[in-house]
C-alpha cells in the first residue's frame, strides 16, 4: 500500500479553533458531505430533531465535514439556524485526499479532542433520514458498544457490491456477520474512533477515499472492539445502477477489502465459521422502493470484457470456470445464470491474484469489474421473482457458499 505523508491533521485551523473554543460535547454527529445542496439541510434538521427528540439538553456539535462542493453544500448547511442552545454546528472543509474517510479523519480528530461519548455519521445525501435512526445509533455506544453498524432494509437489486462481495467476505474472513459493512451510518465510541485516527498509514490512500467503510468494519472486528447493528429499515439516498457508475466505488471498496486481506491475513487464516452479531431495535413498518437495473448495459460491459480480457482471465480463472464465463458471454441477458461457486472461486482467485502482484494490483482489479457485473445481470435473473424475504435467504445462502469454500482461499493463499 503505497503512502503519501503530505497531511498531519484534516482539520484546517479556522475549525481547531472553533473546537477548542466549544471545549467539550456529549455527543458529536458527523456528516460527511460533497455536492449535496439539495439534501443537506434535511440531514441537519432531523439529527437536531433527534438529539432534541431523544437526548434532550446534551450537549451536542453536527459537525459537517465537506470536501470543496462547488455547489451551494457548505451555504446551506450555514444558512440553516439551529434554533438551540445547547446544539452547536460547525462547517468546515476537510484537509487531505478527496474522499469520505479524509471526512471522517477530521470528525475523528475532533472526537479526540472534545472527548463526547457517543460518535455518530451520517451520510450527506439521505432522504429517509428519521430522528430514531439518531436514537438507534448513539444508544448502543452509550450503553458500552464501540461500533454500531446500520442494518437497512434494502431493495432486492440495491447494494449489488455488499450482497455480491462485502458481506460475503466479511462473513467468511472474519466471522462477523454484519449485514451492511459498507453501509455509510455508523456508531462509534471515542476509544475506536481514537484507534482509527492512530492507524495513521492509511490516510493517504483509498481508504481516504470510499474504502473507508470497510476498513472501519474490519478494523473493529480485528480490533476485538464490541460490535452490533442497529435497525435503520428502508435507506434512501439515489440508488446508483451497477451498469451505470459503480465502477470507481468497486476498485476503492473491493481494493480496500483485497490490501485488508494482506493486512489481517493472520488473523482471517485462523477464523472458522462465522457469529451473528447482535442487531438492536426493531424495523419501521415500511417496504423499500423498487427500481430496474440494465441488465442489457451490464451484458455488454461483461462482453466487452471478455474481448478485452479474456487472456487475462485465463491466466486468473479456473479452466472449469472460464468454460462458464465463455457460455455466459454468448447468452442474451435474460439468460445469463452465473452459479454461486464459480463466483466464489473467481472473486477468491482475484483476492490471490491481487495479492500475488503488486505492481500490477489494480490493472488486475479493473479487469474483475465486466466479471462483477455479469454477476449482477445474473443475479437480476435469480431475483426476478423473489420478495425481499426471499431475496434476504438467497443472499444469505450465498454467504454460507463463501464461508464453506474459504478454505479453497487458503490452500490458493498458502
Amino acid at each position: 500500500m503505497t503512502t503519501t505523508r503530505r497531511f498531519s491533521t484534516a482539520l484546517r485551523d479556522y475549525a481547531r479553533e472553533k473546537i477548542e473554543r466549544l471545549g467539550t460535547a456529549e455527543i458529536l454527529v458527523g456528516i460527511p458531505s460533497y455536492l449535496c445542496d439539495n439534501s443537506i439541510v434535511n440531514v441537519i434538521k432531523t439529527i437536531r430533531k433527534g438529539l432534541d427528540t431523544h437526548y434532550h439538553g446534551a450537549r451536542a456539535l453536527i459537525m459537517v465535514s465537506d470536501g470543496g462542493s462547488t455547489d451551494d453544500t457548505r451555504d446551506a448547511a450555514m444558512a440553516y439556524d439551529m434554533k438551540s442552545f445547547n446544539i452547536e454546528k460547525i462547517i468546515t472543509i476537510y484537509r487531505g485526499l478527496p474522499g469520505k474517510g479524509s471526512a471522517l479523519r477530521a470528525i475523528f480528530e475532533v472526537a479526540n479532542f472534545l472527548k463526547p461519548r457517543a460518535v455518530a455519521v451520517f451520510d450527506s445525501d439521505l432522504v429517509s433520514i428519521s430522528p430514531l435512526w439518531i436514537k438507534n445509533l448513539i444508544e448502543p455506544v452509550l450503553n458500552g458498544y464501540d461500533f454500531v453498524a446500520p442494518d437497512y432494509m434494502r431493495y432486492k437489486f440495491d447494494a449489488t457490491i455488499t450482497n455480491s462481495i462485502a458481506y460475503n467476505l466479511t462473513r467468511s474472513l472474519y466471522g462477523c456477520r454484519i449485514r451492511q459493512p459498507i453501509g455509510g451510518d455508523f456508531g462509534v465510541s471515542p476509544r475506536l474512533a481514537k484507534h482509527y485516527l492512530d492507524q495513521e498509514d492509511v490516510w493517504e490512500t483509498d481508504i481516504a477515499r470510499f474504502g473507508v467503510d470497510i476498513w472501519m468494519t474490519t478494523t473493529a472486528i480485528v480490533g476485538g472492539f464490541n460490535l452490533c447493528q442497529a435497525k435503520l429499515g428502508v435507506k434512501i439516498h439515489g440508488e446508483k445502477d451497477p451498469a451505470g457508475d459503480l465502477g470507481p466505488m468497486y476498485r476503492q471498496v473491493v481494493g480496500t477489502s483485497f490490501r485488508l486481506m494482506e493486512m489481517y491475513q493472520d488473523y482471517w487464516r485462523q477464523v472458522k465459521g462465522s457469529r451473528d452479531i447482535p442487531s438492536l431495535g426493531e424495523y419501521p413498518p415500511e417496504e423499500p422502493a423498487p427500481f430496474e437495473i440494465n441488465q442489457e448495459d451490464l451484458m455488454e460491459y461483461f462482453q466487452t470484457g471478455y474481448f478485452n480480457f479474456g487472456g487475462v482471465w485465463q491466466q486468473i480463472v479456473e479452466e472449469r470456470d472460464m468454460t462458464v464465463i465463455k457460455d455466459l458471454s454468448q447468452r442474451q441477458a435474460k439468460d445469463v445464470r452465473l452459479p454461486i461457486e464459480t463466483w466464489v472461486r473467481i472473486v477468491y482467485r482475484y483476492a490471490n491474484a491481487f495479492h500475488s502482484t503488486p505492481r500490477q494490483r489494480m490493472k488486475v482489479l479493473n479487469t474483475m469489474i465486466p466479471l462483477y457485473y455479469a454477476r449482477v445481470a445474473s443475479l437480476v435473473n435469480e431475483l426476478k421473482d423473489k420478495d425481499t424475504a426471499q431475496a434476504e435467504t438467497i443472499f444469505q445462502e450465498q454467504a454460507r457458499v463463501f464461508e464453506d469454500m474459504k478454505d479453497y482461499l487458503i490452500e490458493l493463499w498458502t
